[in-house]
C-alpha cells in the first residue's frame, strides 16, 4: 500500500532538493569551503516558515558551525529569491537555520556502545 503524502510533504522534499543546490552551487562565500549538508526541512503547518537542518564535516569546532550558520542566515533572503525562480509558490517560507547535531552524537553513542562490548 502507498503512503499517502500530503503537500507539505512533497514541498518539504522539493525544498530539501532545492536548497541543497542552492549552498553546494549557487552560494559563493569562499568562508563556505566545507562540506554541508542539508539533513532535513520541516514546514509549519500554513507552510510560511521552514526550520532546516544542516550538519557539517567540522562539528566538533563550534566557531566553524556559528561561522557557517551567520553565512547561511545572512544568505537566506538570496536563498528564497532562487527558490521563488524554481519552484512555484504563493509564499515562499521564512527560512531558518538549525546545526544539527543528531548525527555526531550517534556516532558517540555508537562508540559508547562498541567500547562496552569489548570489556
Amino acid at each position: 500500500m502507498l503512503k499517502d503524502f500530503s503537500r507539505s510533504m512533497k514541498l518539504e522534499r522539493s525544498l530539501h532538493k532545492e536548497i541543497a543546490i542552492i549552498i553546494q552551487q549557487k552560494i559563493r562565500d569562499p568562508r563556505l569551503n566545507f562540506l554541508i549538508t542539508i539533513v532535513e526541512v520541516k514546514l509549519s503547518t500554513d507552510l510560511s516558515y521552514a526550520k532546516i537542518f544542516f550538519t557539517c564535516l567540522h562539528d566538533k569546532d563550534k566557531h566553524k558551525i556559528q561561522l557557517i550558520l551567520g553565512i547561511l542566515q545572512k544568505a537566506t533572503g538570496f536563498i528564497r529569491s532562487l527558490i521563488n525562480k524554481n519552484i512555484y509558490l504563493r509564499i515562499v517560507p521564512n527560512l531558518c537555520f538549525v546545526h544539527d547535531v543528531s548525527f555526531s552524537k550517534g556516532i558517540l553513542i555508537s562508540q559508547l556502545i562498541k567500547k562496552s562490548k569489548l570489556y
